[in-house]
C-alpha cells in the first residue's frame, strides 16, 4: 500500500450530511420492520396463544435460515464496498453479479429442503408439542419456505445499496413490504378468517414484492453495481471465494446462534405454553428496544469497508467508534423507555397471567442489562467484519453462544429451576464474554490489517 494511500485524506470520506443519509434511512427501516413485526404477532394473537406460540417457533427457523442469508449478503456487501472505496468499478460490479448467484443457488436449495422435509424438521427441533400448535407450524412453515428465495434477492440487493451508501432504497421497499403484510394480515385473518395461513401468505406477497422492486432498482443504468446480462451472473470461482471468505464465516456464526437460540427453544417449550407465549412476546417487544443498536450494525459494513478499501485504517476506526457511540447512546434511551413501559406494553398482547408476569420480568432484566452490553455484542463485530476479521468473529460468537447462552441456560433451567429467567440469563452473560473480547480485538487493531480484494 503506498504512502498516498495510508495518509490522512484533505477530506472524510463521510461528512455528517453522508452519514445522516446513509443512517436515518436504515433507522427507518428498522423502525418499520420492527413494528410492522410487532403488529404482525397481535394480529395473530387474535387467533390464540397456540397460533402464536406456533409462529414464534417456526419463526425461529425462519430466523436461522434469513440471518444466514444476510451473512452472505454481507459478504458481497464488504467486497462491493471494498472496491468502491477503491474505486474498482468493473469488480465491484463483478461482485454484486457473484453475490446473486451464490443467493440464488443456496435459497432454492434451502426451500426445496425444507418443503421435503417440514414435518420432520419440526419434530426434530421442537420435539413433542400441542397438536394445535403443530398444525399451525406446519401451515406457516410451508410457506416462509416459498418466500426463501425472495428473501434472499431482497438482502441481496438492500446489502448492495447500502455498500454504495444509499439505504433510501431498501428502506422504501421494506415499508411497503410491511405495509402488504399488515394489510393482508388484516384481509385474511379477520375478514377471511385464515389465521396463521393467512399470516404467512401476507409475508410472502409482501417478499415477492421487496425483491422484485429492489431488483429493478438495482438494475437502474446510473448504478454501479448494476448487472449488465445474465453472462455475469454465471460463476466465477475468484470472486465467489472471496464472498465466502467472509460470508461463510458470517454464515456460520450466524446459524450456529440460531441453531443455539432453537436449542433453547426447545428448552423454552419444555415450561409449556404461556412460557413460549411470554418469550415470544418479549422477542418481539426486545426488538424494538434494539433499533439503534441493529441500525448502526448495518452502518459499519459500508462505512468502515469503504475507508478500508480507500486505505484509510485512521478514519475506518474513528467512524466505527462514532456509530458505536451512537448505538450505546440510542440503546440507553429505547431501554430505559423499555424498562418503564414494559407492564403496559405486554398487556396489548392478550396474554395469561402467569404470562405477563414472565414476560415484565424478563424485559426488565434485558433493558437494564442490553444498555451495557449489546452494542459491543452486536454492533462492535460488524467493525471487525468490514476489515475481513469475520473468522474471529465467528469463533468468539460461536464458542460464547454455546458455552454460556446454551449449556448455562440449561443448567440455570434443569438443575436451579429459574423458569423462563434462566433461558434470558444465559444470553445475557453470553453478551458479557462477547463485549469483553471483541472490545480487546478493535483495541489492538488486527482488524485492519487483512487483505480482503
Amino acid at each position: 500500500m503506498t504512502a498516498a494511500q495510508t495518509s490522512a485524506p484533505e477530506h472524510p470520506l463521510f461528512g455528517r450530511r453522508n452519514l445522516v443519509n446513509l443512517v436515518l434511512p436504515m433507522l427507518l427501516e428498522q423502525v418499520l420492520s420492527v413494528t410492522m413485526g410487532m403488529a404482525d404477532t397481535l394480529m395473530v394473537s387474535g387467533v390464540g396463544e397456540a397460533a402464536v406460540s406456533s409462529v414464534s417457533l417456526v419463526d425461529s427457523i425462519n430466523i436461522l435460515i434469513i440471518q444466514i442469508l444476510a451473512a452472505l449478503a454481507t459478504g458481497g456487501a464488504v467486497i462491493g464496498s471494498q472496491y468502491l472505496g477503491r474505486r474498482d468499478a468493473e469488480n465491484a460490479r463483478r461482485s454484486a453479479a457473484q453475490l446473486y448467484t451464490v443467493l440464488a443457488v443456496s435459497t432454492v436449495a434451502v426451500m426445496v429442503l425444507s418443503l421435503a422435509f417440514c414435518r420432520p424438521i419440526l419434530r426434530g427441533v421442537f420435539g413433542q408439542i400441542d397438536d394445535d400448535v403443530m398444525r399451525y407450524a406446519q401451515q406457516y412453515f410451508i410457506v416462509s419456505a416459498i418466500s426463501y428465495p425472495f428473501i434472499g434477492a431482497y438482502n441481496a440487493g438492500a446489502a448492495l445499496f447500502r455498500a454504495q451508501g444509499n439505504s433510501r432504497i431498501s428502506m422504501l421497499a421494506s415499508l411497503v413490504m410491511n405495509v402488504i403484510n399488515i394489510c393482508g394480515n388484516a384481509l385474511l385473518i379477520y375478514v377471511f378468517g385464515m389465521g396463521v395461513l393467512g399470516a404467512a401468505l401476507a409475508t410472502l406477497v409482501g417478499r415477492i414484492f421487496a425483491a422484485v422492486w429492489v431488483f429493478r432498482q438495482q438494475q437502474q443504468f446510473e448504478n454501479p453495481l448494476r448487472i449488465g446480462s445474465l453472462a455475469e451472473m454465471r460463476p466465477e470461482k475468484e470472486m465467489i471465494l472471496r464472498i465466502l471468505n467472509i460470508g461463510i464465516p458470517s454464515g456460520l456464526e450466524n446459524g450456529m446462534f440460531q441453531i443455539g437460540k432453537l436449542c433453547v427453544s426447545s428448552l423454552t417449550s419444555t415450561l409449556g405454553t404461556s412460557a413460549i407465549a411470554a418469550n415470544a412476546v418479549a422477542n418481539s417487544i426486545t426488538s424494538l428496544a434494539t433499533i439503534p443498536g441493529n441500525t448502526m450494525s448495518l452502518a459499519m459494513i459500508p462505512v468502515v469497508g469503504r475507508c478500508l478499501g480507500a486505505g484509510e485504517k485512521k478514519q475506518a476506526k474513528r467512524y466505527a467508534l462514532l456509530l458505536l457511540g451512537v448505538a450505546v447512546a440510542g440503546m440507553a434511551v429505547t431501554n430505559i423507555t423499555l424498562f418503564l413501559t414494559a407492564p403496559l406494553m405486554c398487556r396489548l398482547y392478550n396474554l395469561s397471567a402467569v404470562s405477563t408476569a414472565m414476560c415484565e420480568q424478563v424485559l426488565h432484566w434485558f433493558a437494564v442489562l442490553s444498555i451495557f452490553f449489546w452494542s459491543t455484542s452486536f454492533t462492535l463485530p460488524n467493525a471487525l467484519r468490514a476489515g475481513g476479521d469475520a473468522k474471529f468473529t465467528m469463533i468468539v460468537s460461536i464458542i460464547s453462544m454455546w458455552l454460556f447462552r446454551v449449556l448455562l441456560c440449561y443448567y440455570f433451567v434443569g438443575r436451579l429451576g429459574f423458569g423462563l429467567l434462566g433461558v434470558w440469563m444465559g444470553m445475557f452473560i453470553d453478551w458479557i464474554c462477547r463485549s469483553l473480547l471483541f472490545g480487546i480485538r478493535f483495541a489492538r487493531g488486527r482488524w485492519m490489517e487483512h487483505k480482503v480484494i
